[in-house]
């Protein structure tokens, strides 16, 4: 008997994640199975392909191909200064912390296209730490990296990242954080002065350095149980003694190993310092 379409389908996805995988390096086989899923399903409608066989194909005779898949297939959802409040603890419970230190390694990882890195550069200059820092941000997509580089962004986002700016404690105008030029907002290249921008996937790679701050907002929740679990081991053992690490709204240390070794700086606002060493 003919297995069902949709568990058929599963089958398929796997093995074409497996194939991207040992061809390309790419590993997205612990992500979350349902929204990859819709992802997946989506770019077919678009490339007008009737099975993921058929994708599977493609895919793996055209290397080309491959940075239109990775793209759908990776979530780029951001803004600036996204979840203002987060920003405002950071600013109010753990600048005075970082002051104390007389360089700082921050560590922004899955930072999609910039949004976030160019916020936090901007609270580390209003805050006088920035010229002591420095941020590695990261993500496993070489296109949307190159789309941070850049620091253009769309001019018609101003209006709402300065209402998001305000609502974080800027202390500026935010307008002087960048230049109108036709449609876009291009950003002050001093903003990336101490920012390295590198493809780092949290699936397969190992921690590079050791870190006061790992950022890492909104990418936990797209992953498996497993590959979560692979990633806080990763950032527990990548950040320092009293290291700070933040997550986004709907993540949390809770209900894993490493949740003793932590504290909540603010109830609900996701900012953790570590508190023991391992």
């Amino acid at each position: 008997m003919p297995l069902p379409k949709p568990i058929l389908e599963d089958i398929e996805i796997r093995l074409l994640l497996e194939g991207v995988y040992q061809y390309y390096g790419y590993d997205f086989r612990n992500y979350a199975l349902s929204s990859l899923k819709r992802r997946i399903q989506g770019f077919m409608q678009l490339e007008g392909l009737a099975n993921v066989s058929a994708l599977q194909e493609r895919l793996l005779h055209n290397r080309p191909y491959l940075e239109r898949f990775l793209l759908a297939l990776t979530v780029n959802v951001t803004s600036m200064f996204r979840d203002p409040s987060f920003y405002n603890t950071f600013r109010n419970q753990v600048i005075p912390f970082l002051q104390t230190y007389p360089f700082i390694r921050i560590w922004h990882a899955g930072c999609s296209t910039g949004e976030e890195v160019y916020s936090m550069a901007i609270l580390l200059q209003e805050e006088g730490l920035y010229h002591r820092c420095r941020i590695y941000a990261t993500d496993t997509n070489e296109k949307v990296l190159q789309n941070a580089k850049s620091g253009i962004f769309s001019l018609k986002m101003m209006q709402e990242y300065t209402q998001l700016y305000l609502k974080a404690g800027g202390k500026k105008s935010f307008s002087e954080y960048y230049t109108a030029a036709y449609d876009n907002a291009i950003f002050r290249s001093s903003l990336r002065d101490n920012v390295v921008f590198a493809q780092h996937n949290l699936a397969t790679d190992s921690s590079f350095n050791e870190f006061n701050v790992i950022l890492c907002r909104n990418v936990l929740i797209y992953f498996n149980q497993a590959l979560q679990k692979r990633v806080h081991e990763l950032f527990y053992n990548s950040l320092c003694t009293f290291g700070i690490l933040g997550l986004g709204r709907q993540e949390s240390i809770r209900f894993t190993s490493y949740e003793p070794y932590y504290e909540e700086l603010v109830k609900g606002e996701k900012i953790y310092r570590k508190i023991a060493g391992g």
